[in-house]
């Protein structure tokens, strides 16, 4: 008689937590790094706040989210990478063909925003974040034949641009994240995470709309030209 897994139930139970509409849009929402209140979440759920509430609940006490009170406020975030990466994992799984079609001219314009550049988490994803990782590997900064690695040249790079990887904890310093509409692998990890800080701080890139979608601004064209020989048209 084989012995069940003992792994197996609570496999099940992490999977229970995405396989609910609501909870998933929460999770997806979430991955623009940021805290989010209960409301704002609700809101963009398009559910009761009661109703809501209890999904948070859930997922806080699944190891998903994290909660953090400010005053009357209830604030969530993602519980830390690990659980970023799994919600990114299991989103880029879903199809380009299962999403629904944009309805509005508005949410047209927001999903090409969202396709052109975002964060996902805490790097960069979409084109952008796709003509970032294949400059990195083109200047022999990055490999990707056995997974992603920084090459001694990536290191160095970082340190020559300013960009402080912080390496701390057991996160890897580089890593393959597959982009849900771009459905290759762009740069995650410390040095992703790195690299989207510092653009979002120096101004190389900013935030537009409700979600995630960031634009890359002047600034951040000639930037990414001279360190990594991007073309300004690629990135608009």
């Amino acid at each position: 008689m084989t012995s069940k897994d003992p792994r197996a139930a609570g496999l099940a139970r992490l999977a229970a937590l995405a396989a609910d509409e609501t909870r998933a849009a929460c999770l997806l929402a979430l991955l623009d790094g940021r805290a989010w209140t209960a409301g704002e979440l609700a809101r963009h759920a398009g559910v009761a706040a009661s109703t809501l509430s209890e999904h948070l609940g859930k997922l806080v006490a699944g190891g998903l989210l994290a909660e953090e009170r400010q005053g009357r406020h209830r604030y969530v975030r993602l519980a830390d990478a690990r659980a970023a990466q799994l919600v990114e994992d299991l989103a880029a799984q879903v199809t380009p063909g299962a999403a629904e079609r944009p309805r509005t001219l508005r949410q047209a314009g927001a999903g090409s925003a969202m396709a052109r550049g975002r964060t996902c988490y805490d790097h960069l994803a979409g084109r952008l974040g796709i003509a970032v990782t294949d400059a990195f590997t083109a200047r022999g900064l990055l490999l990707q034949e056995t997974g992603f690695a920084l090459t001694d040249a990536g290191l160095r790079w970082f340190g020559a641009a300013g960009i402080d990887l912080g390496r701390r904890g057991r996160r890897p310093l580089a890593r393959a994240c597959l982009d849900w509409t771009e459905r290759r692998p762009h740069l995650a990890g410390v040095a992703g995470a790195a690299l989207c800080r510092h653009a979002l701080e120096t101004g190389w890139c900013v935030r537009i709309g409700s979600e995630r979608a960031v634009k890359v601004t002047e600034t951040g064209e000639r930037a990414l030209s001279e360190l990594l020989g991007i073309d300004a048209e690629a990135l608009r």
